[in-house]
């Protein structure tokens, strides 16, 4: 039986045991991520197949992440009772028989199931990858460790939309669906090779199921109401009482967390400045990050008319653009100031943004890709930068809670990222039922306002 200890890990493998470790979280992370971004290029398909609007293909995209968002806070446990090892195998297991139950889903209904399920598994995997970082690199080589794998995790949605276009045009959605699968069975093999067993583990304590549902619930609702106000006839009661509900249950969650002795949300660390500040920039992160991926394919086919290939080869130059950010922003990270780089980043977005707001019928596809790269820089300075502000002040037993909060925080911010925009499509001008290209431009002005809104708390990060 093989030594999965961490003498044992660095005594076969070496020094570079470590990358090796870091290659594999990556995979579950980007399995994750390819499929929050890769479906985005096949709704259309999806909506003819079986006769659906947008109100409810919608559901495919925002119930994935706010399924993602819910569960990773579920993290911190399980890596106390069953270390990372066993938690990213478990969960990259299950997100295969999910991807495949997607693949083969007969209704609506049925595909959005498996959406959901995949983003909870995707949910319990996304944080690994900052908290096995934090907890086998020492502090000066942090940034470095997250930017390169950051730079690997960003390949999915630079490939992703591609990947999905020519499968959509060239065989059908459904391979959408199975794309993730040689990825999460390649990242269980190497999990179960290269994954550290746990040091220590906490004495056992209870898992905070109440508020796992509080949050779910919440979550559910919030979005939902979001997704009726795109179509308020007869629903204005409905809409209201959504609200109302959603309100008290976030009540009554954020109540739960402060009385309870193992909380989901661990409200201490939102105590502390700089974590709170990261938070909130992490916010405006989720929202540039999965805002723009859902906008951009959507804005180019529906206003101006490219294909599912040439959307998907449109954000390719963009992510490989990032790829190449993620380490000179990580190395960055470990020597600047936390605060300059994400600012930094939120300036290159919302220009990004603006000229996407700006964009007439007859600009060509290298300017919008222009446009598409200048943005994805912007967010490979602000990732590395935002997970060292936050987590290093941190002691090592609160790794595993702060990496899965700021990671909630940055979903979260992504799944009403992706609601707000289409909200704002919806209630858009349109012509013969199809949003016009004003309808996509105010998407892109509210995108550009909240991300640089997001300078007020950056801005009180101290180093």
């Amino acid at each position: 039986m093989s030594d999965n200890t961490v003498e044992g890990l660095k005594a076969r493998y070496g020094a570079r045991w470590r990358w090796l470790a870091v290659a594999t979280v990556m995979l579950g992370t980007m399995a994750s991520v390819l499929s929050a971004t890769v479906v985005n290029v096949a709704l259309h398909d999806i909506m003819m197949e079986f006769g659906i609007g947008q109100g409810q293909v919608h559901w495919l995209a925002t119930g994935f992440i706010a399924a993602m968002t819910t569960t990773m806070l579920a993290s911190a446990w399980l890596l106390d009772h069953l270390g990372v090892r066993k938690t990213l195998a478990g969960a990259m297991f299950l997100f295969t028989v999910f991807s495949l139950a997607g693949g083969f889903a007969v209704s609506p209904e049925q595909l959005i199931a498996a959406r959901v399920a995949q983003g909870a598994m995707a949910g319990l995997m996304q944080p690994m990858g900052m908290y096995l970082v934090f907890r086998i690199f020492p502090r000066d080589r942090r940034g470095q460790a997250m930017g390169i794998y950051g730079m690997g995790v960003i390949l999915a949605p630079a490939f992703g939309p591609v990947l999905g276009g020519f499968l959509v045009d060239q065989l059908s959605w459904r391979y959408v669906m199975f794309a993730p699968v040689p990825v999460t069975l390649l990242g269980i093999f190497m999990a179960w090779r290269f994954l550290p067993l746990p040091v220590s583990r906490p004495a056992p304590y209870r898992f905070d199921l109440t508020g796992l549902v509080l949050l779910g619930t919440t979550m559910g609702l919030s979005l939902d109401t979001l997704n009726r106000v795109q179509s308020l006839s007869g629903q204005e009661p409905r809409v209201l009482l959504g609200g109302l509900v959603a309100a008290l249950l976030l009540t009554a969650f954020v109540v739960h967390e402060r009385r309870t002795g193992h909380p989901l949300v661990n409200m201490t660390l939102l105590r502390k400045p700089v974590f709170l500040c990261a938070n909130l920039g992490a916010l405006a992160l989720g929202l540039a990050l999965f805002g723009s991926t859902y906008l951009i394919p959507l804005f180019v086919q529906t206003a101006l008319g490219f294909s599912a290939t040439e959307a998907g080869l449109l954000l390719l130059p963009a992510g490989v653009v990032l790829g190449i950010t993620f380490p000179i922003a990580g190395r960055l990270a470990d020597r600047q100031s936390a605060r300059r780089l994400v600012i930094v980043g939120i300036a290159l977005f919302a220009c990004s943004a603006v000229l996407f707001a700006l964009s007439g019928l007859e600009l060509a596809f290298a300017w919008l890709a222009l446009w598409a790269v200048l943005g994805r820089i912007g967010i490979g300075f602000m990732l590395p930068a935002l997970s060292t502000g936050a987590l290093n002040p941190l002691p090592p037993e609160l790794l595993g809670a702060g990496s899965s909060t700021i990671n909630f925080t940055r979903q979260l911010g992504g799944a009403f990222g992706v609601n707000m925009v289409a909200l704002t499509i919806e209630f858009g001008e349109h012509s013969g039922g199809v949003p016009t290209l004003t309808a996509f431009h105010a998407a892109w002005w509210l995108v550009a306002v909240f991300v640089a809104l997001a300078v007020i708390p950056v801005w009180k990060m101290r180093a």
